[in-house]
């Protein structure tokens, strides 16, 4: 095999990528590279200190260790704006890898579930210093994580965090069509009229609202409403009864994407399983 072929011309070049049957990788240093004034100090950082380009691009979740060998040799990684083929090539911590031309990194993948209480806005920081959501889940991840999608202040219920980019778009973007379901109670009781009104679909700023359903709830006063919706417009649940001229008292996300709040009191969060993040991923 090529490791062997190459093992000489690897201790020339500073390292070797054989196993030792503890399967750790072992490093040779020569003093031809010591003495090398052609090699720049990046490249002698990028091989001496960090972790293996391999490494990185398994623990951005995109492929194995091993898939990513293939991809490196096939010059689809690049490590500040340089394609890098070589094995073993080791990454620092402020380098700018990119997979395929699309920016990664190397953290372990976070999903926090929180039930949001009323009065924290979804918003990393705030200017004016209002509470945020982020010192609910302060202690949640020691990576940094982000809110998908967004609650309005005085609206309560399921809110995800993550540290993954890919799926934080594809759960906000319109054309995967991800629904929510929200309680909504109103100021006064909802006309069935209004109800099938809403239900066939209307023009809000001249645009068609559609939800995917709306009912009662059942064994509550008809003031208690569910609509099950997958538009991400801003506002839409308020806005939707707002214009049949309701006012919204409280509104409650109570799934999200298929997580629910079993379990979850409100202000609390919790880490999803590895089978929900499958299911999310599967959408």
């Amino acid at each position: 095999m090529n490791s062997n072929r190459n093992s000489s011309r690897g201790r020339q070049e500073g390292t070797n990528n054989r196993k030792t049957p503890h399967g750790k990788k072992r490093e040779y240093f020569s003093k031809s590279r010591e003495k090398s004034p052609s090699k720049s100090t990046t490249q002698k950082t990028a091989s001496s200190e960090g972790i293996r380009l391999n490494k990185y691009i398994s623990n951005s979740g995109i492929c194995s260790r091993r898939e990513a060998d293939v991809f490196i040799k096939a010059g689809s990684a690049t490590v500040n704006g340089k394609v890098i083929t070589e094995m073993g090539y080791k990454v620092n911590p402020d380098d700018e890898v990119r997979f395929d031309g699309t920016l990664i990194s190397p953290e372990q993948k976070r999903y926090v579930l929180l039930n949001k209480p009323k009065n924290f806005i979804t918003t990393m920081e705030d200017d004016r210093g209002r509470r945020t959501v982020m010192e609910l889940v302060s202690n949640a991840s020691k990576e940094r994580i982000y809110p998908v999608g967004r609650l309005d202040r005085n609206t309560t219920g399921l809110l995800l965090f993550t540290n993954d980019g890919e799926l934080a778009k594809k759960l906000t973007h319109p054309k995967h069509n991800i629904q929510k379901i929200y309680h909504a109670s109103l100021d006064k009781k909802l006309a069935m009229s209004d109800l099938q009104k809403i239900a066939e679909g209307f023009m809000l700023d001249d645009r068609r609202v559609i939800v995917d359903e709306i009912s009662y709830i059942p064994n509550q006063p008809k003031t208690e409403v569910g609509v099950k919706i997958h538009s991400g417009r801003n506002r839409i649940v308020r806005r939707i009864f707002e214009h049949f001229n309701y006012n919204v008292l409280k509104l409650d996300r109570v799934i999200f994407a298929g997580l629910t709040k079993k379990n979850l009191p409100r202000g609390h969060w919790r880490h999803l399983t590895a089978q929900e993040v499958i299911n999310l991923k599967m959408l």
